[in-house]
């Protein structure tokens, strides 16, 4: 009997234990769930690439948790990835201006016209081969020369991609004749007027809609950084990756994460605070970093499947540049008609890029 009793009461302590052991670690695995969850301040983010993109994993995630940090916890936000969130890219801008999403991470150029003031930096021969002083330049005249194109929305930061190379399924290309007539896959009207200039022929889509249409032949190419290369698996639908002289692009996109304005109004000075020390100048450059990171991880996703990497010479750049030179002219003779001053920001966009040129 007494022999029993202790046997009992050695049972009962193993299940003790072992039922406090099951509490604790399920308190520890739901611990970060129920921090995320009881944040004062919680917002969704939303964006059309996917969840393994660059642009995800090494920009927005890490965005997104240092300006938890900031806030001590009290914000959470909450990524949705491919458009999860319903709707199409080119939707996103009045999402957010709307406050059906509260934050947005976008293309400018998946609204034409739009943000004409931005586009300045995407322009050929004044984007040319780093987005580090080009991110700073954008900083620069945010303020004084951009601002009025983004309203309804709060800019959290703005950046431009690593600039546009072309990929092409089946042809090299060492001058404008090689693309003579070829379908281009380009997202923006600036990148359109490019292609155009080249004798190409623009064709407008977003990026995820990118590799089928390589595969099916809707277009012969595109322009896109390098970094996207390893996401749409473009190495297959490509054979040749096409840039300048000193990793000269032809143009670039520039991107926003911004906040329905309404809600930005709405929070105490604090949680503002929480975001502007997350989105500082030294973050528009860090993303430039990141990103040229980003080309040369992406180009060699190419070049080891056998994929054939051109870099034009001196001469065949200069061809190019001659040609794109037009397309700067046209995009100042087009917001002139809408009362901006397109050749002062064109002078004004190559300045502030210049005076960041040694520090990138």
């Amino acid at each position: 009997m007494n022999s029993l009793i202790i046997l009992i009461k050695k049972t009962s302590t193993f299940l003790n234990l072992t039922y406090l052991s099951c509490m604790l670690t399920i308190a520890i695995n739901v611990a970060p769930l129920q921090s995320a969850s009881a944040a004062e301040y919680q917002f969704k983010l939303h964006h059309f690439l996917g969840a393994t993109s660059l642009w995800q994993t090494q920009i927005l995630e890490p965005w997104a948790t240092q300006v938890a940090q900031n806030s001590d916890g009290r914000i959470s936000i909450e990524i949705f990835p491919s458009m999860t969130l319903g709707g199409r890219p080119a939707e996103l801008v009045q999402q957010a201006r709307d406050g059906v999403v509260d934050i947005i991470w976008t293309v400018n150029g998946y609204t034409p016209g739009i943000f004409p003031r931005s586009e300045v930096f995407e322009l050929p021969t004044i984007f040319t081969n780093d987005p580090v002083p080009v991110n700073l330049a954008l900083y620069d005249l945010f303020e004084s020369d951009l601002k009025e194109d983004y309203a309804g929305l709060e800019v959290l930061f703005l950046s431009v991609h690593a600039g546009n190379a072309i990929h092409m399924a089946n042809q090299e290309v060492h001058s404008p004749s090689d693309l003579k007539g070829k379908k281009i896959r380009t997202p923006s009207r600036t990148g359109a007027w490019s292609i155009e200039a080249l004798g190409a022929i623009p064709v407008a889509m977003p990026v995820p809609d990118l590799p089928q249409s390589l595969q099916k032949g809707v277009v012969d190419g595109a322009f896109v950084p390098m970094e996207i290369i390893p996401l749409l698996q473009l190495q297959h639908q490509t054979k040749y990756q096409i840039e300048g002289y000193n990793n000269e692009r032809i143009g670039a996109l520039t991107f926003q994460t911004s906040m329905n304005k309404a809600r930005w109004e709405s929070l105490p000075t604090d949680i503002q605070q929480a975001f502007k020390l997350a989105s500082g100048p030294e973050w528009w450059a860090e993303i430039g970093r990141r990103l040229k990171i980003g080309e040369i991880e992406g180009l060699k996703s190419a070049t080891d499947v056998g994929n054939v990497h051109i870099i034009l010479d001196k001469d065949e750049t200069r061809v190019f540049n001659t040609i794109l030179s037009t397309v700067v002219d046209r995009w100042i003779k087009d917001v002139n008609s809408k009362n901006i001053d397109g050749e002062n920001l064109v002078n004004k966009a190559r300045a502030a890029i210049a005076s960041h040129i040694t520090n990138s």
